[in-house]
């Protein structure tokens, strides 16, 4: 099945994923309680990363659950981009230090020339977006069949990849304003023209 779309509310799309992420953290339970072996753990803490715009070729969606150190399940949402161009990208996390306080790790780039990365993945929580346009887009596909946009090799191996789940995949995606909670991200090359990483006190999180 194949859908041209001009225009598709990323809020309504995320949702339609919530019932495949449910399902994954019976898994999650089974694997805390040793019952299945952990090939990759998370430190469990959420950051934001937002983007004035992001433009991908290759997207793949699909539902995972990561575990932390602790075997604590988290179930996300892991968005696939073979190829993305991203303009004022901004990554922010928030930590509380014991004493002193709560300080920022802030990371910026992209203002000039655009960032860029490859089979870029991001296992999310929560993604919203102003505007978000797909073109040859498939919903309900399963994830096993998903072949527009990247599948992390680590993620197919795993207990937790259901490969009759529920999918989504497009040929392209162009996002404005978008802002993503996530657990881990990961990409095989990453290029970030002025960068800047700094940590500041107090809360500067992502806009």
């Amino acid at each position: 099945m194949s859908h041209r779309v001009g225009g598709t509310s990323w809020r309504r799309f995320a949702a339609v994923l919530v019932p495949s992420v449910a399902a994954c953290t019976g898994l999650g339970i089974a694997m805390a309680q040793g019952a299945l072996a952990a090939s990759f753990l998370i430190s469990g803490q959420r950051f934001t990363v937002t983007a004035d715009t992001l433009t991908a070729r290759g997207i793949s969606i699909y539902s995972m659950v990561d575990l932390t150190r602790n075997h604590e399940p988290v179930p996300v949402v892991v968005t696939g981009l073979r190829h993305a161009t991203i303009r004022g990208l901004c990554q922010s996390v928030a930590v509380d230090i014991p004493v002193l306080g709560t300080y920022t790790l802030r990371l910026t780039g992209g203002e000039g020339r655009p960032a860029e990365a490859t089979n870029l993945f991001l296992d999310a929580t929560l993604e919203t977006a102003g505007q978000a346009n797909f073109r040859d887009i498939d919903i309900g596909i399963a994830q096993g069949t998903i072949t527009k946009g990247p599948v992390d090799p680590g993620d197919r191996n795993s207990q937790f990849f259901d490969p009759n789940g529920f999918g989504q995949q497009a040929s392209s995606l162009t996002v404005n304003d978008l802002s993503v909670t996530v657990v881990a991200v990961s990409a095989a090359t990453f290029d970030i023209p002025g960068l800047r990483l700094a940590v500041e006190k107090g809360s500067h999180e992502c806009p």
